[in-house]
């Protein structure tokens, strides 16, 4: 069983997180990459990341040089297409879980990938504060198409978007590209207005996504991290488990259902 894996200290503590689920008004999650590389999605930071394999294209780039987008569109033509064929693994299926139960309010995410969607997770239920890869978005009208729209010239070195003729990019957000305004102030929000924020897989490092959970943390929410490796803001988390996501969230599932049935 994947939670054998779990040392008798995190089972220790995500009873704790249990409980606090069981007791909260508003919960949400926040996830990183960390829930999705049980998928086989890499991360970016570790010594196997994408950064590692190649440098991350920023946004004034993309927009200032012709040669550096037709590598961009390259590089999303080689690596869509593995990308639609990952399945969601049990972390996201927890998260859906939790959220089933009524125990989860939402999940805002980090993630590109739609992998919480693909778990069936209602669309209405997440934020993806840094866009989907699932979606193309005209930098000029704004115009968002799916990515298997009919409409995109694929075999065009650079896209052109068919309602205007503006600049096509996938509507992620590079380096130095702004986050959608009525995302991030709506996840902002709602973290002022929960009273537990569950981090699973996030190092915590980017900003202004991981303001998310500060927010929470400083306006009295009970802050729990899920992750490998220490955060940035571990000194303000109430509960702080080191290990997988996915035997984490397994286990943390179970207890919550367990205690949902008690009541």
């Amino acid at each position: 069983m994947l939670e054998a894996s779990l040392e008798l200290d995190h089972r220790l503590e995500l009873d704790r997180i249990a409980q606090s689920i069981l007791s909260s008004r508003q919960a949400l999650a926040f996830t990183g990459a960390g829930i999705s590389t049980e998928s086989g999605i890499p991360d970016f930071r570790s010594p196997d990341g994408l950064w590692k394999r190649s440098a991350p294209t920023s946004f004034r780039e993309f927009l200032n040089d012709p040669e550096i987008r037709a590598r961009y569109w390259r590089r999303r033509r080689e690596r869509y297409p593995e990308l639609v064929d990952k399945l969601p693994n049990v972390g996201h299926q927890s998260l859906q879980q939790l959220i089933d139960a009524g125990t989860l309010d939402l999940v805002i995410t980090q993630n590109i990938d739609g992998l919480h969607q693909k778990s069936g997770v209602d669309s209405g239920r997440i934020i993806e504060l840094h866009g989907s890869s699932h979606q193309i978005r005209c930098l000029e009208c704004r115009t968002l198409f799916p990515a298997d729209s009919g409409e995109i010239d694929d075999q065009a070195t650079i896209p052109d978007c068919p309602r205007c003729g503006g600049m096509l990019k996938e509507a992620t957000i590079s380096f130095g590209e702004p986050l959608i305004e009525e995302d991030l102030r709506r996840s902002l929000n709602l973290a002022e207005e929960s009273d537990f924020v569950l981090v699973v897989g996030s190092s915590l490092t980017v900003n202004p996504a991981s303001r998310v959970p500060l927010v929470a943390a400083r306006t009295g929410a009970t802050l729990a991290i899920i992750n490998n490796e220490e955060t940035p803001l571990d000194r303000y988390a109430e509960h702080i488990v080191q290990a997988s996501a996915g035997a984490s969230l397994s286990y943390l599932t179970r207890q919550v259902l367990a205690g949902v049935q008690d009541n």
